[in-house]
């Protein structure tokens, strides 16, 4: 840590500040994690049960991100509607 504080307020907050912020990478790198994961679902040509199921947890994993603030709300509908679009093309559906 390059900061010295003074205060022993300052000196809690940098604390906080480090805990939570290991705490954020952890949670967006188990988002990013979980796209992957419907990305080679979809790239591997898995079944649909496999497929679906993958995307369902994606997305409640990057929901989760949204409301612990990690991802913008606009940012997580919007990285579900693309995993979605995908979704359906790999399993056939359409409009």
């Amino acid at each position: 840590m390059g900061v010295m504080a003074c205060h022993k307020s300052s000196k809690k907050s940098i604390r906080k500040t480090v805990r939570q912020s290991s705490v954020n990478i952890n949670r967006l790198s188990r988002i990013r994690t979980f796209i992957k994961k419907v990305e080679l679902a979809i790239t591997a040509n898995f079944d649909k049960a496999k497929i679906v199921e993958a995307f369902s947890h994606a997305q409640k994993e990057i929901m989760k991100g949204a409301t612990h603030d990690i991802l913008h709300k606009n940012t997580a509908s919007r990285k579900i509607s693309r995993l979605s679009k995908r979704v359906k093309t790999a399993i056939g559906e359409s409009k």
